[in-house]
């Protein structure tokens, strides 16, 4: 119950608040596109970069961990594409592109806007970097693998190796990769960062959290379920059960589960799905329903989900 108190409800506290100022228009959606950019292109990004760039290259690039992480994302990738195949059968809607992008709500956690605060509220700034090692995993095998298999149905002909350097390039130019990425690079050549610049970093890092998680909020406020219940009820269970309890089964073969690292793999498995979902199927047009469900079904019901972990954790 502590760990409830402490951790997890001032996480959903924010989101709550977020989503009723877009509930009561007291922000509206041009308010929601600014906050989101500024949280994508300049908060997270330098916390990532302004955390990685003063910590030592080996306590963030753990092969374990990553090999490990990476076994429960892609098992739910897989999972989730042979759902929608199932339960879209009969209604037409089981082409690769749907259903890789029903394996992108199915493991692809919010692990960059709600994740990284979790954690950050959980563990301090030791959580930090396996939270952000789990961000590299997940967006590696989500967007770069989903991405691919989306655009050789979409953009049939294109071939392959085109098809997966533009999945490479769309990863390549976010923000939040390019961060980590400049932060490991920092932390390696061992380049010393002036005060001024850390005390900026610090200023503009510590509003990605609440920002983030007040965005979280206002996205849901605009969006509704109006079908698509079945893949998103599928969607929601392989990601709020299935991967977690993946994980606790392969973990241990790779991390200790007791430490900071092995805990917040377990939070970051058990998080509902990211609104990259909504936007992957936005840009191409397929799925929008299905996937827009997926995340605000798996959102409200990761408020139990991710509490009861939580409070097994031993989190307070």
């Amino acid at each position: 119950m502590q760990a409830i108190l402490n951790v997890a409800f001032p996480i959903f506290g924010v989101i709550l608040a977020g989503y009723l100022a877009g509930r009561w228009r007291i922000l509206g959606g041009e308010a929601t596109g600014a906050l989101n950019a500024f949280v994508s292109y300049f908060a997270l990004p330098v916390l990532f970069f302004g955390t990685l760039a003063r910590t030592p290259v080996q306590a963030v690039l753990d092969p374990a961990l990553m090999l490990g992480f990476s076994l429960a994302v892609v098992a739910t990738f897989g999972v989730g594409m042979i759902s929608t195949r199932l339960a879209a059968r009969e209604r037409g809607r089981g082409g690769l592109a749907a259903m890789s992008l029903q394996g992108i709500a199915s493991s692809w956690g919010n692990v960059g806007y709600m994740g990284v605060p979790l954690c950050l509220a959980a563990f301090g700034e030791a959580g930090l970097p396996p939270a952000m090692l789990t961000v590299i995993v997940t967006a590696v095998v989500s967007m770069v693998f989903g991405v691919m298999l989306i655009e050789l149905e979409v953009a049939a002909g294109h071939g392959p190796v085109k098809t997966f350097l533009r999945a490479a390039f769309n990863v390549a130019r976010n923000p939040l990769p390019m961060s980590i990425a400049l932060g490991i690079l920092v932390s390696a050549v061992g380049v010393p960062i002036p005060t001024p610049a850390e005390k900026w970093l610090d200023l503009l890092g510590s509003a990605a959290a609440p920002c983030a998680l007040f965005a979280i909020g206002l996205f849901l406020s605009d969006k509704s379920i109006k079908s698509g219940l079945a893949e998103a009820g599928l969607a929601t269970i392989i990601k709020l059960l299935l991967q977690p309890l993946l994980a606790v089964l392969v973990l241990p073969f790779f991390i200790d589960l007791n430490s900071v690292a092995g805990k917040v793999a377990l939070l970051m498995a058990a998080l509902p799905t990211a609104a990259n979902a909504f936007v992957l199927a936005k840009q191409f047009d397929i799925s929008v329903e299905q996937n827009t469900a997926a995340v605000l079904l798996s959102t409200a019901f990761s408020v139990i989900s991710v509490s009861a972990l939580l409070v097994w954790l031993r989190v307070s």
